[in-house]
Order: structure tokens, then C-alpha cells, then sequence
């Protein structure tokens, strides 16, 4: 049997990666920490909300982002989310949370530094969210509620297209 001395690998025979390929360093993006900065539910009509619903329930979800360094390539960014239920007989639940993550990130361009933080870092963060206002509204004695996932990058330019911007201060 000869030996096959044609090297597959992706990078090729010598290792240096695709002909033209920038050299330099990887960006990175890496999840240090998560954690619910601040929580609130409340059911003040409870327990006769917990009976049903009332007439005409209706919810009503904002979220809100915002991100700020910590430290050298450490950066926080915090999701803010809030969800009113109520009916015609008056509030069934309120929620607010606060849900953050400390992220190490490294060699990412400045211009793209806002996307990384507004779209990248709540979009690693959501499914976590989600599962404790899931688990918080069925702690409260209602049905889960499980939100839709959330369009970081459309809310993003949505506020850049409002001439708003981003606040890259420090996160609540």
C-alpha cells in the first residue's frame, strides 16, 4: 500500500490558513458570568386572578438594552424587560427583570464594538431570561408565560434609525 502524503485539512499543506486570509488576532466573545440583577412580580389581585383571567387580558412586553465596560475587555450588558398582564377587572401580573451577563471580549474592532454588545450579548442571554419569567409567572400561580424569541439586531437599528443611538454608559 503507498502512503498518501496529500495533506486534507482545511488550512491546506502548510498551515498558514487560506491564501489571503488576514493573519492576525481572533476575535473573542466569551460568557465570564449571568446573573438577575433585579426582579420584581407582583399579583395584586390575587388570588381571584388565579381563577381565571377576567374579560379582554391583554399583555403588554418592553425590553430595553444597555452596556457599559467593566474593566479591561470586560463589558456588562444588562436586558431589561418588563411585562404587564391585565383585564377589564384590573392588573393580574406585573414583572420586571433585569437579567445581565459579564462578557470578556477581545479583538473586535471599535465600530463594531455597539453590535456586539446590543445584538451578540442579549441575544447569548435571552434564552436564560426567558426561562426565569417562564418560571417566575408559573412560581406566581399563572400558566408560564414563554416569550417569542426577541430580534436583538432589528431592535438595534430600529434605535439607531431614531437618531436615539445607544447608551454605552454604565448598565442600572
Amino acid at each position: 500500500m503507498a502512503k498518501n502524503d496529500k495533506d486534507n485539512s482545511p488550512k491546506g499543506g502548510n498551515g498558514d490558513g487560506p491564501k489571503g486570509a488576514q493573519s492576525g488576532p481572533q476575535a473573542q466573545l466569551n460568557v465570564l458570568a449571568q446573573y438577575v440583577k433585579d426582579l420584581s412580580f407582583e399579583s395584586p389581585g390575587a388570588p381571584q386572578t388565579l381563577q381565571g383571567p377576567g374579560e379582554n387580558p391583554q399583555l403588554k412586553i418592553g425590553v430595553n438594552v444597555n452596556a457599559g465596560p467593566r474593566g479591561e475587555d470586560i463589558y456588562e450588558t444588562v436586558v431589561h424587560l418588563e411585562a404587564h398582564a391585565k383585564s377589564d377587572a384590573g392588573v393580574i401580573y406585573n414583572i420586571e427583570l433585569d437579567y445581565g451577563g459579564l462578557f470578556r471580549i477581545k479583538n473586535v474592532p471599535e465600530k463594531m464594538m455597539q453590535p456586539v454588545l446590543f445584538v451578540d450579548c442579549p441575544t447569548l442571554l435571552f434564552p436564560f431570561l426567558r426561562r426565569v419569567i417562564a418560571d417566575i409567572v408559573r412560581d406566581g400561580g399563572f400558566p408560564p408565560l414563554m416569550l417569542d424569541p426577541i430580534d436583538f439586531g432589528g431592535l438595534y437599528a430600529q434605535n439607531l434609525s431614531k437618531g436615539g443611538g445607544v447608551d454605552m454608559g454604565q448598565p442600572n
